[in-house]
């Protein structure tokens, strides 16, 4: 993965690690582009606070600002950058499952010993 695309995913992850950034982002994708103002409404949280998490959400690239009526700027969620994050855990997973399965056969055999033909009748094959 390009170094790029894992700094990205680091702010990602930074901007996700908080539960207040995450209800934000769960408000705009049910409710659709808001304001602070708008979110404060609907979040346990003031509008300062609400102003102060988006910026980080922005810095992120989770959120971009459009100018809306009377100065108001509205928020609306970016996708791209999580789909970045995504590909980042996926290879990050594809990395993991080699050796994981690796050491769980290693595990398998040293509790269990060397595959053997089964004992039990209903297992055992029938030529």
């Amino acid at each position: 993965m390009p170094p790029d695309a894992e700094a990205i995913a680091e702010q990602v992850f930074v901007a996700l690690a908080d539960p207040t950034r995450r209800a934000i982002l769960a408000a705009l994708a049910s409710g659709g582009p808001a304001t602070a103002t708008d979110l404060a409404a609907r979040l346990p949280i003031t509008r300062q606070a609400i102003a102060k998490h988006l910026a980080l959400l922005a810095g992120a690239g989770l959120v971009t600002a459009e100018p809306g009526e009377r100065r108001r700027v509205r928020y609306r969620l970016h996708s791209a950058p999580m789909r970045v994050a995504q590909q980042f855990l996926a290879a990050l997973a594809r990395d993991w499952d080699s050796p994981l399965s690796a050491l769980t056969g290693h595990l398998d055999r040293s509790v269990h010993g060397p595959a053997t033909t089964p004992t039990h009748p209903a297992l055992r094959r029938h030529d």
